[in-house]
């Protein structure tokens, strides 16, 4: 399904993996890609994000993130040489720093702590990294800072000492106006090394997706399409669409006229709707399919306004179906 709908590479979640099956039962596979039978790139995160939205259930110091498992409470120790390895035994193609994220709002004191924190770690990461022998692994430090400049650049400066391959921007889309992450991002842009691919991490609304390639990203992750494909909604050429409302319960046309995907191919609102409010879990699976036809299509279309210098007006045009 991933393959059809024009999908490039997948990101797949350690902290979870780590719980279930565990690291040890992928690597039995031989890594995630046989695990799974996907034959592009991966990317795991470093459960750095799962484990600090943990609230009440985690305590964090230097040494690491000691953690209750969201499963069965069992007690666990997060460190920045323990998820190389963990990252190591998926076997993913790009894997990330272990990070301290804090939440929007955070004081600037304790944004600071977390920052240099993450450096820290960051070196730990890179060490193990070296010591795993894992050379076709790709390590992306991540720029922390919360919405501090001065903090942001100096995290971004000390991150570029490790970046070999790519470097990634964490702590934003956290609760924040979109303007404030949209300046920071300004900010950071000509500071980047040119030749590496910049990666922002949680972000995935087709307006993020335009502002942030215009501020200079080149990848993206996010659960938004499948998330709100689970609730009955989905992302179109004309805004999103709620399919659980009436108004789609005899439209015989297509999910988006304007797309291709198996799902607008093959099936009318109408039925869709049925789906969702009968709880099918079809419903699910052909809007997830369309919802991520669609991103990788806006992609497509991004790549190919910046190629022609008409990204500008593709902007203008995206964001006037949306307001």
């Amino acid at each position: 399904m991933l393959n059809a709908s024009g999908t490039q590479i997948v990101l797949a979640n350690t902290y979870h993996l780590y719980l279930r099956p565990t690291a040890e039962t992928v690597a039995l596979h031989g890594g995630l890609h046989k695990f799974m039978n996907w034959d592009k790139p991966i990317l795991t995160d470093s459960g750095g994000f799962q484990v600090f939205s943990l609230d009440g259930l985690r305590k964090v110091s230097d040494d690491g993130v000691t953690f209750a498992s969201h499963i069965d409470g069992s007690r666990h120790l997060f460190t920045p040489e323990s998820v190389m390895n963990v990252e190591r035994a998926l076997g993913a193609d790009i894997i990330m720093a272990f990070d301290e994220c804090t939440a929007y709002g955070t004081e600037k004191k304790k944004s600071e702590r977390a920052m240099l924190r993450t450096i820290d770690w960051l070196d730990r990461c890179y060490k193990q990294k070296k010591e795993n022998g894992s050379t076709l692994q790709s390590l992306f430090p991540i720029v922390q800072g919360n919405m501090y400049n001065d903090l942001r650049l100096k995290s971004l400066e000390e991150s570029l000492k490790y970046t070999d391959f790519g470097i990634a921007v964490g702590g934003l889309s956290v609760g924040e106006p979109k303007e404030m992450m949209y300046d920071i991002l300004s900010l950071l842009e000509p500071h980047y090394p040119p030749e590496i691919p910049r990666y922002l991490m949680g972000v995935g609304s087709p307006d993020c997706l335009i502002e942030g390639v215009m501020r200079g990203i080149d990848m993206f992750d996010c659960v938004l399409p499948t998330r709100i494909a689970r609730s009955g909604t989905a992302m179109t050429s004309n805004g999103r669409k709620v399919l659980r409302n009436a108004q789609y319960k005899e439209d015989l046309r297509p999910l988006d006229e304007n797309c291709s995907c198996h799902t607008c191919k093959n099936y009318t609102r109408s039925y869709l709707r049925h789906l969702v409010v009968s709880g099918e879990i079809l419903s699910s699976i052909l809007l997830s399919i369309h919802n991520i036809a669609y991103l990788n299509d806006l992609m497509c279309r991004i790549r190919e306004a910046i190629q022609n210098d008409t990204l500008a007006a593709l902007r203008e045009k995206e964001l006037s179906v949306r307001n």
